[in-house]
């Protein structure tokens, strides 16, 4: 027979972890359906997350809350959804199992699109090439300061960087930005650099490349990737779900437009922080619990 679940919660993230959390808490059946690519462990060390004060790596953080949601039962673990198929409740479609479930939580984050960095997956590494300067743009305000992107997005990147350093320079291998924003970067000090297309390059510790003329650029501490990111939503879009800016689109609780499917973290529309992330779940997870509630009454 397929197994029957109170909820399945798509991506193994701090969102889905929480959410699962308070679900177990609740004494819900729960499974944690995860591919095993959470951005979060892509982070060397975070010092804005509360309660950390010397910082925690994205894979410390992980496996804490790994642990914490074993101590409240074994949830069924899945592997990646291939598919969610609607009816009384929720087919849940994995390689190797189905299941039903009463609600869905679609917590499967967003994938930042790589700058052109030779050797870019080092650099993350090493904590050189950054994507998210509200989480440690405080950590970068000693260095030289790259932002690769070529958008007006990019430009505004290098402009929030521009409080913590004194030396932020704008990396562009096409000419695409505003006449506004050019000024703007002019006004404020930070250099806008037409680069040589393919020349970035992890060495040594350092991001360096060429302007576009093929003159070595000074090397950079510190370089942030600007081109965007792509939330990971197809699951819902092939079921019609309402999206905003790209990203999926909830209620106060969490939910989306389809019924009892909610979702947390990153792939919402909102400032991507693990603080939030986990704080949408948890909001999430009470709801679902409530519903349930309800209907059982």
């Amino acid at each position: 027979m397929t197994e029957t679940i109170d909820c399945a919660i798509i991506g193994g993230g701090p969102a889905g972890l929480v959410a699962a959390l308070y679900l177990l808490r609740f004494r819900r059946s729960v499974l944690i359906a995860d591919k095993g690519s959470s951005r979060a462990a892509l982070i060397p060390r975070s010092h804005n997350y509360p309660g950390f004060p010397d910082g925690v790596s994205g894979e410390d953080l992980l496996a804490r809350l790994r642990e914490q949601v074993s101590r409240y039962g074994a949830p069924a673990i899945g592997r990646e959804v291939l598919a969610l198929e609607r009816g009384v409740s929720w087919r849940v479609v994995m390689p190797d199992r189905v299941v039903l479930a009463h609600s869905v939580v679609l917590a499967t984050g967003v994938v930042d699109r790589m700058p052109p960095v030779l050797n870019a997956e080092d650099a993350i590494r090493k904590g050189v090439l950054r994507y998210c300067p509200v989480c440690d743009g405080f950590e970068a305000r000693e260095g030289r300061i790259a932002v690769i992107g070529d958008t007006d997005h990019a430009a505004r990147e290098a402009l929030f960087l521009r409080t913590y350093s004194a030396s932020v320079d704008l990396l562009t291998e096409r000419e695409s930005l505003s006449e506004g924003m050019r000024a703007r970067l002019a006004s404020q000090g930070v250099e806008h650099v037409p680069i040589k297309p393919g020349s970035l390059r992890f060495v040594g510790d350092r991001i360096r490349g060429d302007d576009k003329h093929g003159v070595a650029l000074q090397p950079y501490e510190i370089a942030y990737g600007a081109l965007g990111v792509d939330p990971q939503t197809q699951l819902l879009s092939r079921l019609g779900v309402d999206l905003d800016g790209g990203c999926i689109a909830v209620d106060a609780k969490q939910q989306t437009s389809l019924p009892r499917v909610y979702a947390a973290g990153d792939v919402v529309r909102g400032l991507d922080q693990i603080s939030v992330a986990m704080g949408e779940a948890a909001i999430a997870a009470t709801a679902i619990h409530n519903s349930l509630r309800e209907e059982d009454a």
